[in-house]
């Protein structure tokens, strides 16, 4: 069977420098990423870490879920491979580099400038393992776990019962794939069985499926998928997921399950306060704790896959996301297939989650208006991409405030969003009804948001007369409240995201006196 050790200390060292003791998950730039000056320490650090001696007749696997940007994995000096893209779960198998004792990972990261996505935005980039890192070990016979970082099973669950199982064994030669599917009570309401192959297609039916309803009622079922091979279970994968129906109209908004639910939410940054990206699972508990008590029900995970755990609470909490790639602010026609490749190990990771409702491809990509043929293609590709890969869920993009409604790429994906700060980089509150309102006149059959509106607000500045710049709490509030009554003016929107729920570190920043971070944050 399948175990799964949690590795958390590691030997440390920039390179050149000595190394010395860390816990993981880890950063190295827990506090000059968030200080100002735009000098955070960009460069190599190298990790080795103490592996559990392996257990004979089994199979060994290291998985990482964060390491930014780049990280090259060696075991006892071998080379197992290098991963590209600073947020996905990766894996490399470590079997045949493994001695009977003593065997050391070590992980070389790199967060220096490079083709990798992001490297131009408002935010800092961590460097570091700062996610979990997992020892694992599998019969021969087992699910795949070089599936794109998944567990080499996906669910596609239709609202009416039909359920649809892919699920991808390895090594299974003679063994019986066998799935139950349970409600929350655990109670099996469905069962199949077959012969194991490289690509196993089952369809169970469930009678009347319990729906998932958001946060009116987050109801999730539980595939347990086993391999049985000589009257024994050699591997077990559960997934979580839900049965839902969703769509999105250009004239009534968002409607779950057939009833009309406007999206009113927030967008997330990853990171803490001396703590960067390498963050707890109760700081993120926290985190969707306080969405829910501003009253939020649906969150952008900006701009980047987050952590596996945050989506398992949105689909626990009823939250409805919009997961996005890095493909942010500058194209590089270097890393197009970067593009692709997160993209990739976005949907696959994730293809589970009834919470996601939206694939973003791109963020605020015409902010630097260079090699914008390329640009167009890329985003045509990425388009046929995610249609391909999961038709089940529209895609959409977060246009720049100053890309006119009329650019080519802002008609591309299914449905389209605007990050406007109407009200705070220019005057006038107003001009945001004029803005949805004429966009709505031109194409009135495209479905349209604002993924990101919002003003910088600090809690120690105050006034009497609040005006737009002042960074005051008092102006924040005129801000927000101006733009609750403005999107119920505007019913069609079909979703609304505050930037930002928390206040996060961009070290390039200096206002409101407390440089490196934007102040945006309702929290």
């Amino acid at each position: 069977m399948r175990t799964k050790t949690v590795l958390s200390n590691a030997m440390f060292a920039k390179l050149g420098d000595a190394f010395s003791n860390v816990a993981l998950p880890h950063t190295w730039n827990n506090l000059d990423g968030q200080d100002g000056g735009a000098d955070y320490w960009r460069g190599i650090g190298i990790y080795n870490i103490d592996l559990p001696n392996p257990t004979e007749g089994k199979k060994q696997y290291i998985e990482i879920k964060g390491a930014n940007h780049v990280a090259t994995v060696y075991c006892n000096g071998r080379e197992l491979g290098t991963h590209r893209g600073g947020f996905s779960t990766f894996r490399y198998e470590l079997t045949n580099a493994m001695n009977k004792q003593k065997n050391v990972l070590t992980v070389v990261v790199s967060n220096a400038v490079s083709d990798i996505y992001p490297q131009t935005a408002d935010f800092t980039f961590y460097g570091g393992i700062y996610r979990d890192v997992t020892f694992i070990e599998v019969d021969a016979c087992h699910f795949d776990l070089m599936k794109d970082g998944t567990e080499g099973v996906f669910v596609t669950p239709h609202c009416m019962g039909k359920t649809r199982l892919d699920v991808f064994p390895v090594n299974a030669e003679g063994a019986m794939v066998l799935v139950e599917l349970k409600d929350a009570e655990g109670n099996v309401v469905g069962a199949a069985g077959t012969e194991a192959k490289e690509h196993v297609e089952l369809i169970i039916d469930v009678k009347e499926p319990h729906l998932w309803k958001g946060m009116e009622d987050p109801y999730c079922y539980t595939a347990e998928v086993k391999l049985i091979k000589d009257e024994a279970v050699v591997d077990t994968v559960e997934v979580r997921y839900g049965y839902r129906s969703f769509r999105v109209d250009a004239e009534t908004g968002f409607w779950l399950n057939g009833k009309n639910v406007p999206l009113r939410g927030v967008a997330r940054h990853q990171d803490r306060e001396d703590k960067g990206w390498a963050i707890s699972k109760e700081d993120q508990e926290e985190d969707i704790a306080l969405i829910k008590e501003l009253g939020a029900n649906t969150i952008r995970l900006a701009h980047y896959q987050h952590d596996q755990y945050f989506y398992d609470l949105c689909d626990k909490e009823g939250m409805i996301v919009w997961a996005e790639i890095p493909y942010i602010s500058h194209h590089m026609p270097g890393g197009n297939a970067n593009t692709l490749a997160q993209m990739e190990e976005l949907i696959a990771q994730n293809y589970n989650h009834p919470c996601i409702v939206t694939w973003g491809i791109s963020n605020e990509i015409t902010i630097k208006v260079t090699h914008k043929q390329d640009m167009l293609n890329n985003h045509k590709v990425l388009q046929k991409f995610v249609n391909e890969m999961d038709p089940t869920r529209p895609t959409t993009m977060a246009c720049y405030a100053m890309c006119g409604p009329f650019n080519r790429v802002t008609k591309i994906t299914d449905i389209v969003a605007w990050n406007l700060y109407l009200g705070w980089y220019v005057p006038f509150l107003w001009l945001n009804d004029l803005w949805i309102g004429f966009y709505h006149l031109i194409y009135p059959n495209r479905c349209l948001g604002y993924s990101e509106y919002g003003a910088e607000g600090m809690p120690n500045l105050h006034a009497e007369k609040p005006k737009r710049g002042d960074n005051t709490e008092e102006y924040q509030n005129i801000y927000h409240e101006y733009m609750i009554k403005c999107f119920k003016r505007h019913p069609y929107m079909w979703g609304t995201y505050i930037w930002n729920m928390f206040d996060f570190a961009a070290d390039d920043r200096n206002q409101g006196g407390e440089p490196g971070m934007n102040h945006k944050g309702m929290v």
